[in-house]
């Protein structure tokens, strides 16, 4: 029987972690296995601190300029898959796209922030979903640890009025305005240094990304306008 640290040491070898795992309900939208099989656990798989950051720059330069890390993602976590039996879904995969936000509060105490992203009690909003492992299998998966959303204590909230452009303001993520001030001249420091409403939040400081890292996170986002 396949065991979950046999797939958590999996993917810590690429610098992915574990971000939790359940048994799929109809209303979680997992398709079934390739085979027709059905769904029975999935896993979910992601990146927290700079682990993941270090493992892809070794490997950047042979991917492709406009999606390399959605590529490197998929290259890794397929092996993985491949080894175990596994379907790897993946979140940029879409129209129609999964929904990893719901499988995601399934999964861990994750919860959404004022400024849309979910905020994780220890790692703030500095970690994501890379993608999901699906096994036609029973894998015991620790049950999801329930824990208060750090927002809900939060009295000043900061993310909401970091943002130069006031782009949460009105409770929605104006993208527009957003991606017009990075790609501004006033935009240098949320470009070369990462997003100032996120930049703000309290919590996690210590897994915040590198300057590296936080610039080619905003760098693709500027150059797949639209795409």
């Amino acid at each position: 029987m396949l065991r979950i640290d046999i797939i958590e040491s999996a993917l810590r070898d690429v610098g992915l972690v574990s971000r939790g795992g359940f048994r799929p309900r109809r209303e979680d939208r997992v398709p079934p296995m390739p085979d027709g099989e059905e769904a029975v656990t999935i896993v979910l798989a992601g990146n927290v601190g700079d682990a993941m950051w270090q493992h892809f720059q070794q490997a950047k330069a042979r991917y492709s300029q406009n999606h390399p890390l959605n590529e490197w993602t998929r290259q890794v976590l397929g092996k993985i898959a491949g080894c175990y039996g596994a379907q790897a879904l993946f979140p940029f995969d879409g129209p129609p796209y999964y929904p990893f936000q719901r499988w995601a509060q399934r999964a861990e105490p994750v919860a959404p922030s004022p400024i849309g992203t979910l905020i994780h009690p220890d790692y703030g909003l500095w970690h994501a979903y890379r993608g999901a492992l699906v096994f036609a299998e029973h894998i015991a998966v620790p049950p999801p640890v329930t824990r208060p959303s750090p927002c809900d204590t939060c009295q000043d909230k900061p993310c909401l009025y970091a943002c130069p452009v006031n782009a949460f303001a009105a409770g929605r993520y104006d993208v527009a305005a957003c991606r017009g001030h990075i790609g501004g001249d006033d935009g240098a420091e949320c470009l070369h240094h990462g997003c100032l409403a996120r930049r703000a939040c309290p919590i996690g400081q210590r897994f915040r990304y590198s300057r590296e890292q936080a610039w080619f996170h905003m760098e693709a986002f500027l150059r797949n306008a639209g795409s």
